[in-house]
């Protein structure tokens, strides 16, 4: 009998043992970006990570826990578990592969692997390999074989399949089941206590990637599923509801209801550009980076540009609905999910609609995914352009239609357009793979040349539109804005995803409809990409009363400040501080004026608020 019991202590010693490779392969992976940590705090992500781990083995367990058991009350004398060898196996390989799928998430998004990623890979096959393809592949192979052969070895050592029974009664054998029931249920749920396991069990150190290394993938991935069910229960409840919604109402309360107008026409043509990862970072003006975007820079000395915004989270999802809603992120929710949801959120394309614009949505990827084309077409644009209007010998990215033909392409609809017009152009090339159909200005060995060599042949393509532009009867009318959908961590990187500069946008309005006496300015007031809502359309005489989470920016009574968030972070700026907080850890990891709480306190009543409207649509 005891034998048989040792099976399983055996099963969980070698997952536990799977589980901290798994950690110890993350570690050695970035092992750069922990050089300046202590030695013994990563030594203390093992220790930490053992609850989640002993929670996902438990897990495991269930299926042979209760094969076993049922076995156990047979009247057979020896049990046989050869399956578990099979079953093992499998979820060897699964681990594995999600162990390095993960390394390659963490690089890009600054998070674990979550249902978001699946979500992209089960929707959009095609464009999330696109995105994970200028992951190192050699090394993403080596790991996954290391990983796989060294568990493959220690399972042959350590699990034994078979087992005698001797013979003992019914009563012994119900209280050794309801004990190994008991005992397994503790270990998935991680107490007897009122609170079970969550991810904020493994964190415990001031270094976010060290809590990253401690969460155990799996489990991480499993509770994300599990948690993208929940949309009727607000998990950001901070402060009392009335206190959150009065220091909301705080923010965006003004003095006086004006706007400095800074435009020749309230009908001009508009077209927005929302530029993939178009970082402040990339610019001279903004990022102090040579080079890299010469031409925008030389618009900027020609337009006027808000050159403190920062973008409302760190994905194109958030970054659209931010710019065209004026709607914030909402943590580890995004509103795109949520299609009846998000149909009833405003944009400014409804009110360009409403006015008798005539309105167009430009991409040169599949708009099915992450279900922009439902937001598009149920927002008052009346023309879709995505790949399937172009030729197939066009759909030569891996995301499908490079920039240049793109932009071309919505200048000849232009010319044929009736004006007013309002368009939106979402670009891609500069997404991973940072792939090109030219020569790489900053060459190709590694991600950061690639990301500078796309962002400058965006530049170039920007260039291009706006030489062509010109030779248009349209062009003195248009006012053209220029936004970025979200930061990134190169060129320099160096900025983690709970620093404000990896949010820090360019937002650039640029034109003849601009007044002589703006053009060449910088408006220096602390901002976010959901502000383009109510800045545009006050300078329109339109009005943003229903875009509750925009503020006008040229109205000089408005405050500054911006929100961002992440998965599960948020993060508050305004002139006095920018603070951001760890939702799962409860700690604050980043602030410049550590003698003030009142911005932490504005940024939980943020999300909190904002994801109560979200689960009240």
């Amino acid at each position: 009998m005891f034998k048989s019991l040792i099976f399983f202590v055996r099963f969980f010693a070698f997952w536990l043992l799977f589980f901290l490779m798994d950690r110890l392969a993350f570690l050695f992976i970035f092992h750069r970006k922990i050089t300046e940590t202590p030695f013994s705090e990563r030594v203390l992500t093992l220790y930490h990570g053992i609850r989640l781990d002993v929670s996902m083995t438990a897990y495991l367990a269930v299926i042979p826990l209760l094969v076993f058991i049922f076995l156990f009350f047979s009247a057979k004398s020896n049990i046989s578990l050869h399956w578990i060898k099979l079953y093992d196996k499998i979820f060897i390989m699964i681990f594995s592969l999600l162990a390095v799928i993960n390394f390659n998430i963490y690089r890009e998004w600054g998070s674990k692997v979550n249902v978001q990623a699946f979500g992209f890979l089960i929707d959009t096959p095609n464009e999330a390999l696109a995105s994970s393809a200028s992951s190192p592949i050699l090394l993403s192979i080596i790991v996954f074989l290391v990983l796989v052969t060294i568990s493959l070895y220690f399972h042959t050592k350590i699990i034994r399949t078979e087992f005698e029974l001797k013979k003992v009664s019914i009563w012994i054998k119900t209280a050794i089941a309801i004990l190994l029931i008991g005992a397994n249920f503790i270990g998935i749920r991680g107490s007897i206590g009122v609170a079970p396991n969550n991810q904020s069990m493994a964190y415990f150190s001031k270094y976010q990637i060290l809590n990253q290394a401690s969460v155990n993938t799996a489990w991480n991935l499993l509770s994300s599923i599990l948690a993208s069910k929940k949309t009727k229960k607000n998990p950001y409840l901070y402060l009392n509801s009335a206190i959150a919604t009065k220091n909301v109402a705080y923010l965006y309360h003004t003095k006086k209801d004006t706007t400095q107008t800074i435009l020749t026409t309230t009908t001009p043509n508009v077209v927005i550009f929302i530029l993939e990862s178009f970082t402040a970072n990339l610019t001279k003006t903004l990022g102090d980076e040579d080079g890299i975007t010469p031409h925008f820079d030389t618009l900027i000395n020609n337009g006027f540009l808000f050159s403190k915004i920062y973008a409302t989270g760190n994905r194109t999802d958030k970054g659209l609905i931010g710019s065209l809603t004026g709607f914030p992120s909402l943590g580890t929710g995004s509103i795109v999910k949520w299609p009846e949801k998000m149909q009833k959120i405003p944009a400014i394309s409804q009110k360009f609609e409403q006015n008798k614009y005539q309105t167009s949505f430009f991409y040169g990827g599949e708009s099915e995914f992450d279900n922009y084309k439902a937001f598009i077409l149920s927002h008052g644009y009346q023309n879709l352009i995505d790949k399937n209007r172009f030729d197939q010998k066009d759909l030569n990215s891996k995301w499908g239609a490079y920039d240049d033909l793109v932009f071309s392409k919505q200048l000849e609809a232009m010319n044929k357009s009736k004006q007013p017009f309002f368009s939106t152009i979402l670009s891609l090339t500069n997404h991973e793979p940072f792939e090109l159909p030219t020569a790489y200005k900053f060459g190709k060995s590694s991600p950061i040349q690639r990301f500078k060599s796309t962002a400058y042949y965006t530049d170039s393509c920007i260039n291009a539109y706006l030489t062509n532009a010109k030779r248009q009867p349209w062009y003195k009318k248009t006012l053209f804005i220029f936004v970025a959908d979200h930061g990134h961590i190169y060129p320099k990187n160096k900025y983690d995803v709970y620093q404000p500069e990896r949010y820090h946008i360019p937002l650039l309005f640029y034109g003849d409809v601009i007044k002589d006496e703006f053009k060449g300015k910088k408006l220096d007031k602390i901002g976010s990409q959901q502000d383009l809502a109510a800045t545009l359309l006050s300078q329109l005489n339109l009005s943003a009363k229903e875009f509750k989470w925009s503020k006008n920016l040229l109205n000089p009574y408005t405050k500054d400040f911006a929100f961002f968030s992440w998965d599960n972070g948020l993060g508050f700026i305004n002139a006095n501080q920018c603070v951001t907080f760890d939702n799962v850890g409860k700690t604050v990891l980043y602030q410049t004026n550590p003698n003030t709480k009142t911005n932490l306190n504005f940024g939980m009543s943020y999300l909190q608020t904002a994801y109560q409207q979200f689960i009240n649509l």
